[in-house]
């Protein structure tokens, strides 16, 4: 593939998947900035690898394999773990009352809240089936699972939403 092609292709892909792809990045790392660097990260491994992509796999699936093990890296880096640590402590510090925060809570709760509150396993599912649109197929060659695993942690992911959103007494049908 020669330069011009790998550019054209990086410039189509980064137009038709770039939003998608930002949006499950926040899911994993929850930090605008992280989730941009991270973005441009995929997109840079993603251009260096396309000599090598035997096309086995659409480009969209692909793609989106590169941005979970780029998330799944960095969740597992030195540096988040250090970060989340400062922000829990520098969360607590800044706490008016149990009374305040509650409010607080129950005040911001939405769908997508609830969707970002799920452990890992279900939040990816989730958002790989309604926001992106993968079929079952695409979740398990993305995640590295088989199809019967995506489906039960989909189900799973399900209820504890509908869980969530009960015990917060949310009007919403899910």
């Amino acid at each position: 593939m020669t330069t011009d092609d790998k550019e054209k292709l990086l410039y189509e892909v980064m137009n038709q998947h770039g939003d998608y792809l930002k949006r499950l990045i926040y899911t994993y790392v929850k930090e605008i900035q992280k989730t941009e660097d991270l973005l441009q990260e995929v997109f840079i491994k993603f251009y260096k690898s396309l000599d090598v992509f035997e096309g086995r796999s659409t480009i969209k699936t692909y793609l989106y394999r590169i941005a979970v093990n780029e998330c799944q890296n960095y969740l597992k880096s030195w540096h988040y773990k250090k970060f989340e640590v400062t922000e829990r402590v520098k969360n607590w510090l800044k706490r008016d009352s149990i009374e305040l925060d509650v409010l607080r809570q129950e005040q911001n709760q939405s769908i997508g809240q609830i969707v970002n509150s799920l452990p890992i396993k279900y939040r990816e599912v989730i958002w790989l089936h309604y926001y992106v649109e993968l079929s079952i197929a695409e979740m398990a060659e993305v995640l590295k699972c088989s199809p019967n695993t995506v489906k039960t942690r989909l189900a799973r992911g399900r209820k504890l939403a509908k869980i969530t959103i009960e015990e917060g007494n949310l009007e919403y049908e899910y």
